[in-house]
């Protein structure tokens, strides 16, 4: 009797365990198996979401663009440059450039040397909508300025206060401005200026690497050399192992004066504009707005593009042959503005 019953225990127990093991196979099956999205969501929970490097994408903090002398004697104090998420290279009188560099989610702490504004940069602080600070304006770009209600900050007007002298260079006073962001954003807060981002951002950054070889007609870009004038060229090399565009003036690096580091550039966007001479100052217009052809290089490659600027407001939107709007790596950019006598080349 007392066998009988020990028997049947045991049996009560295996069977209980065969309910308990078939109950978590069915959990499991359900859970793991059947639903799998359930499953694949816990992985993507568990990875690190991507971000971009070069803006913050959760940040709607306005931009500010920084009108950057380029003179050949202010050329080897450059500071900052290399902050800026975007920079405008465009021709001004006496055949040199200027160059309008843009920063956001920086807090940069010298930026120069800083340079009069010209009318035309205003086509590009308008499609950031930035604010624009330079030091002094042409009579073009004074005019310009109010009439179609640019917020700026002007060194002429805030010497010692939001820009300041360094005087310690070797070199003519108008070339020793600068600035820092901590000092502009003061001042925007001050002259109740606008803070936060009123568009999206002008270009489509890719966390994921963009590879121009496997676009149509894509050529190899090692080296870019972009004229400007018979006195002034600006031009990049590619940097194979880190994957960046060193930048070059008339065939010397162009470094930064505080770290002694060469700039370089992720991306670069080049294509020609008509422009004309003006005044007796030989102060230049150009015809910013319409449409046209040029280049996106990135990564050694370059691929014929088009781009479209409406209106002075509104921003261009540069395509790919196809039709489709470029995305560009993410890294800083540099757009190379070029006049259209001068011949562009790719190698």
């Amino acid at each position: 009797m007392a066998k009988r019953k020990k028997k049947k225990n045991k049996g009560l127990k295996i069977f209980i365990v065969l309910i308990l093991l078939a109950a978590l196979g069915a959990f499991a099956y359900f859970y793991f198996f059947q639903d799998k999205n359930i499953l694949d969501n816990f992985k993507k929970e568990k990875e690190p979401v991507k971000k971009l490097n070069i803006i913050d994408e959760d940040s709607d903090e306005r931009p500010i663009a920084v009108m950057i002398n380029n003179h050949n004697a202010a050329r080897p104090y450059h500071s900052g440059l290399q902050d800026a998420y975007l920079v405008y290279e465009m021709i001004v009188e006496g055949g040199i450039t200027r160059m309008m560099a843009i920063y956001k989610d920086q807090d940069t702490e010298k930026i120069g040397s800083v340079r009069s504004a010209r009318h035309y940069f205003l086509d590009y602080v308008l499609e950031n909508d930035a604010v624009y600070a330079h030091w002094g304006w042409s009579p073009q770009a004074e005019r310009d300025i109010k009439n179609l209600g640019v917020q700026n900050i002007n060194g002429l007007n805030y010497e010692g206060t939001y820009f300041f002298r360094d005087k310690s260079l070797n070199v003519s006073s108008e070339h020793t401005g600068f600035t820092s962001l901590k000092l502009l954003k003061e001042a925007m807060s001050k002259l109740g200026y606008r803070t936060k981002l009123n568009k999206s951002i002008l270009l489509n950054y890719s966390i994921d690497n963009i590879d121009l070889s496997l676009k149509e007609n894509a050529e190899v870009a090692n080296v870019v050399e972009i004229p400007y004038s018979a006195s002034q060229e600006t031009s990049y090399e590619y940097d194979a192992e880190n994957k960046v565009y060193k930048r070059f003036v008339n065939g010397e690096a162009h470094k930064d004066y505080e770290t002694g580091l060469q700039y370089t550039a992720k991306n670069i966007i080049t294509y020609k504009l008509r422009n004309y001479t003006l005044d007796d100052k030989g102060r230049q217009d150009i015809d910013t707005t319409g449409s046209g052809e040029g280049y996106y290089i990135t990564n050694g490659y370059a691929v014929p593009i088009t781009w479209e600027k409406s209106s002075r407001s509104s921003k261009t939107v540069y395509k790919y042959e196809d039709g489709s709007e470029i995305e560009v790596n993410d890294g800083n950019t540099y757009i190379q503005i070029e006049p259209e006598n001068q011949t562009l080349s790719i190698s």
